[in-house]
Formats: structure tokens, sequence, C-alpha cells
């Protein structure tokens, strides 16, 4: 026995010596990164062949998918916090398989299957999108760039917010979400086949892995148009520009959206491209309070560019054109048309008070049709005119509520605690949207977190559509699909300075 002791002395520190060697081998082995591991299950392991001269990862995953509530693939990791930026060229090595398999760069909370995570995807379709999933154990969302298939990838981590970047200038291409990404957090590459039975690989290179400095100067503003659908929830990025847009409309006929940028009017094919301008004539400082008449002949504009400068509504053809004068009393802004096309619906100060009016489209007296306590604001006509929805803060906070369109009959739709502005309503009739910021919020301000949430007017149960950074101008003007399966909105990005520049500190080298 004292012999065994003696022997298992002098082997000790050997073996020891040869785990701390084997460990530096599997480091170096994965470059920059510590190690690689597959997360959920799969029936294939992972591997990662990592060449010191190229410097690229080559990744190969199974798994059935990065999904719903679960994840499965092969994971190459590195345990960092604070802010984090990481790129990388990516491309699959065959084109064969499922067009859904996705290589990825990924910021996970833990190795868990459901556990919180952000990630930009690229799939084999050349779909590129920000996945995650905000809370453990809750269902993968998405945003789909409008970017198809980039070389070049970029997710990023500012305090709590997480964006992507794409293309060869890695410009901003969507996001800026809230994601919990606490204390030590996993940084990394990823491939999933989406096929259990199948390995896929895909090769990763130019990696850089960044800690950004101290951002100087005011960061960028980015306003994104994106729509998302009812029925999965995802979101797509139509639009993309620095500066500020807000409050789109959709057409009639489902083909181009319509929003306010710079005192203009401006449309954009739902397919994207470059937006045009629409003559308003002498209107030039039009707000984010316009629509589109049930015939799609004309649209409200409201615009306070005449007079005292403040704001009065307008009627003008659908493509451009002399502008026509509704309102004769200001400030005045549009909401609503009534399904027949002969009522608008506005928010009106007057004596102090906003409150909410309709008038002819045609021209004529202003009616009246709240005078409670508080501030009323966004009116909206029901798809069969019974009724106006509408917000106020009547009863101490803002909620929604709905009227006889004459005014009569005044009721709360539902009661919560938070605040919740601008209810617009599916053109079947079947779903009400709005905006909700939090309990402390007053008003409704810019650059705020908020949900866009969904009720079913059936049965007025509440789901969240969409979490995102805006607010003011986010939804303030209806904005449904014409087959009411998609919502049009914008949410906004701060991009910090340093991340407009090509030289950002802090790299880690492969």
């Amino acid at each position: 026995m004292a012999f065994c002791r003696k022997l298992c002395l002098l082997v000790a520190p050997a073996l020891a010596f040869l785990v701390l060697q084997w460990a530096h081998v599997q480091a170096q082995d994965a470059g920059i990164f510590d190690n690689h591991s597959d997360v959920g299950a799969v029936l294939h392991p992972g591997s990662v062949d990592y060449d010191s001269a190229k410097r690229t990862y080559t990744i190969a995953g199974s798994g059935a998918n990065m999904w719903l509530a679960e994840d499965a693939f092969e994971f190459v990791w590195k345990k960092m916090s604070g802010d984090v930026s990481l790129t990388a060229d990516i491309i699959f090595l065959t084109k064969a398989g499922n067009e859904h398999k996705k290589a990825v760069l990924m910021l996970r909370q833990t190795l868990d299957a459901d556990s919180v995570y952000a990630d930009v995807a690229l799939h084999a379709s050349g779909l590129t999108s920000l996945q995650f999933r905000d809370e453990k154990g809750s269902l993968t969302r998405e945003i789909q760039a409008n970017v198809s298939a980039p070389q070049r990838l970029r997710i990023v981590k500012h305090g709590e917010h997480v964006y992507m970047a794409l293309g060869n200038d890695l410009q901003p291409a969507g996001g800026w979400l809230r994601i919990p990404l606490t204390g030590e957090f996993y940084v990394g590459l990823g491939v999933c086949s989406h096929d259990k039975d199948v390995v896929e690989r895909a090769v990763f290179s130019n990696v850089e892995l960044t800690q950004p400095g101290t951002s100087s100067g005011e960061p960028a503003l980015y306003s994104v148009l994106e729509t998302v659908t009812i029925d999965s929830m995802d979101r797509r990025v139509s639009y993309l520009s620095s500066g500020r847009f807000e409050a789109p409309n959709w057409t009639r006929d489902g083909s181009a959206f319509l929003f306010n940028r710079n005192g203009r009017i401006e449309r954009l094919a739902v397919e994207g491209g470059t937006p045009s301008p629409i003559d308003t004539g002498f209107v030039t400082r039009c707000n984010n309070d316009h629509g589109i008449s049930p015939d799609a002949s004309q649209l409200a504009i409201s615009d306070n560019s005449q007079e005292s400068h403040e704001s009065l509504v307008y009627i003008v053809p659908i493509n451009g054109g002399k502008p026509r004068r509704v309102t004769q009393k200001s400030p005045s802004y549009w909401h609503g048309w009534s399904p027949d096309g002969k009522t608008l619906a506005f928010v009106g100060q007057r004596n102090g008070d906003f409150d909410i009016y309709s008038i002819p489209a045609a021209g004529g007296e202003e009616t009246r049709l709240t005078s409670a306590k508080g501030l009323d604001d966004g009116p909206e006509f029901s798809p069969d005119g019974k009724y106006i929805y509408f917000n106020s803060e009547r009863t101490g906070h803002m909620q929604i509520w709905r009227m006889k369109a004459d005014g009569s009959d005044q009721e709360q739709v539902f009661t919560d605690e938070l605040n919740n502005w601008f209810p617009h309503i599916s053109p079947d009739g079947q779903w009400m949207v709005f905006l909700s910021y939090g309990a402390e919020i007053m008003g409704h301000p810019e650059n705020k977190e908020v949900a866009l949430r969904l009720m079913s007017l059936s049965d007025k149960k509440i789901t969240v559509l969409a979490k995102l950074f805006g607010g003011q101008g986010t939804i303030n003007v209806p904005s449904w699909s014409p087959d009411s399966k998609k919502l049009a909105f914008v949410s906004y990005m701060l991009i910090p300075a340093n991340d407009l520049v090509s030289n950002q500190q802090g790299t880690v080298n492969p």
C-alpha cells in the first residue's frame, strides 16, 4: 500500500500536466473560443476544425431545429460579459440538405436547450434573421432581414440591447431588442442541420470577436419599417434608414406603405426599394396622423405648415395633388375615416382640452363626441361603422375605450395597469391591435420599450404581438394589411457612434 501511495504521488503530477496539455489543445482547436459542445438533443455529435493558418472554423452540426422552446445544434463558444460584437463571413459547404439549415452567430445565457439567447442566423435558402428567446422556456421569435444571403454578418450587444448588421459594409439591419443576458454568458458560432438524421457543415472565416470601448458622441438613430404576421408573430424588415420616419399606412390594394418623414408623405412598395414622395402641394409639414379613404382615392393628412403652425386636417388625391382643407380650427389631428367615406374622426384641442370630434369629409361643422376630463386620442371607426374606438386617460391612466359613432354609450373595452394607446381594428373586424407602455410612462413618448398587443374582439383575449424599441411613430395610424393577416409598424434603433466606424477597439485576435 505504501508503494502504491508513492507511485500515485509520482504519477499524479504527470497526469495533471497531461490534462492541462489536453485542455490547452482543446482550447487551441477552438481558436479564440474556449470550447465546443452540442446543445440540446442531437443524434450525431458535432465537431469543430480550426485552421490556424487560414483562421477559419469548419463546424459540423446536427439537430432537429433551433426554434420554438428548445434548440439542438453544435456550438463553439467563449464565456464573456459586458458589451460584445461578433462578426464572420459564413458559407455552407454544400447546397444540398434542408433549406432551413442554419449557421449562426450567437449570444446565449446558458447551454440549456431552452435558454435565453439571440443569434443572427444565415439559412441555406439565403434567409437571414435575428432570432431570439427573451425568456427561458419561451418560444423563439425572429426578425427577418431584407437582405438575402449576405457574405458578412454581425451580432452586437450594447447594454441590454441586441441588433444585427449585414453585408460587406456591415450596415445595421434591424433589432435593437432588449434581451436579458446577465453576468457571464456564452458567445460563439453554431450550426444546426434542421434534420435530426443529418450532419451539416459551415465555414466561418474572418471571425472578429470584440468588446467595444466606451462610445463617444451621440448615438445614430435608425428607423425600421417592419411587418408582423398575426399567426406566427414573425417579423420582417421592409425598409430601414438612418434618421426618423413614422406611422405606416398599408394601402387598400396591399401593394405599398405610406409614411411621414421630414414633413412629407412617402410611398414605399411592399417589396421594398426606394421610397418616393407624394406631392402634397403647399402642405409641407405633415405629422404622423394620416390615412387612406375607404375607396382608396384620397389621403387625409395632418399638417402644421400654415397659419399659426398648429395642425390642421387636409385631404389630397391618393397619388398627390392640391390639398383641400377640412378642419377650420386648430390644432386638429386626423385619426379615422368612416367606412362609407363620409365622415372623419379627429382629435382637437379646444380651450385647452383634447377631445374627439367628427366632421364631414366634404367639409363643414365639427361635432364634439367626448367631454370627459383628461386626454382622449386615437379615434378609429370599426369596419361596420357602428363604433369609434379610442384611448382615454379619464380613469387616471391611458386605457382603450369605444363609443357609438355618434358619441353615445362610451365604455371601457378592458382594464389593466399599462398605458394603452392607438387602437386599430383589423379590416375583418376580428382583432384589435394597440400600443402599450409601462405603467410609469406618461404620454406617448419616442424611444421607449413598448409592446404591440393583440386582442381578439370575440373573447377579449390579449397576447403580445411584438416587443420593440419605439413608441411615438410606431403605430399612430391604421396599418393593417387588407387581408387582416399582417400589421405594419416602425421600430427604432440607437446605434452607438463607435459601431459605425471600422476601427473598433478591444479586438480579440485569433
